[in-house]
């Protein structure tokens, strides 16, 4: 359950950021700078925090998140040049999700 509360944070400031990216207002492209920060802010948290263990586990996940954005992203604009965005857009999530599901086992199995 906490899996999918951290997807859908993660792609309600994704979606968020891409949207505030499109503003005339200057301080929004200072918080969407402020996202690479925070990231890097976060990391000496968990440094801190975690074993070097649990470290390294998360720093896995966060290599198959980012895949997966990065497949749904390429997956957006391949898809858009065939059928209209709103048809991409949903394939591409649609994809993206069963690569995330899928890829949970995986992480786990490699993890063991």
């Amino acid at each position: 359950m906490f899996y999918i509360i951290q997807f859908i944070i993660g792609g309600t400031v994704m979606l968020l950021a891409s949207w505030l990216s499109r503003s005339n207002l200057h301080f929004l492209s200072g918080v969407i700078t402020l996202l690479p920060i925070l990231t890097l802010f976060n990391m000496r948290l968990q440094m801190k925090s975690m074993t070097t263990e649990t470290f390294h586990i998360v720093q896995q996940n966060a290599i198959f998140g980012a895949i997966g954005m990065v497949l749904f992203t390429a997956l957006v604009f391949y898809f858009s040049s065939y059928w209209k965005p709103g048809q991409a857009v949903l394939s591409a999530l649609s994809i993206y999700v069963i690569f995330m599901l899928i890829g949970k086992p995986v992480l786990a199995f490699i993890q063991a």
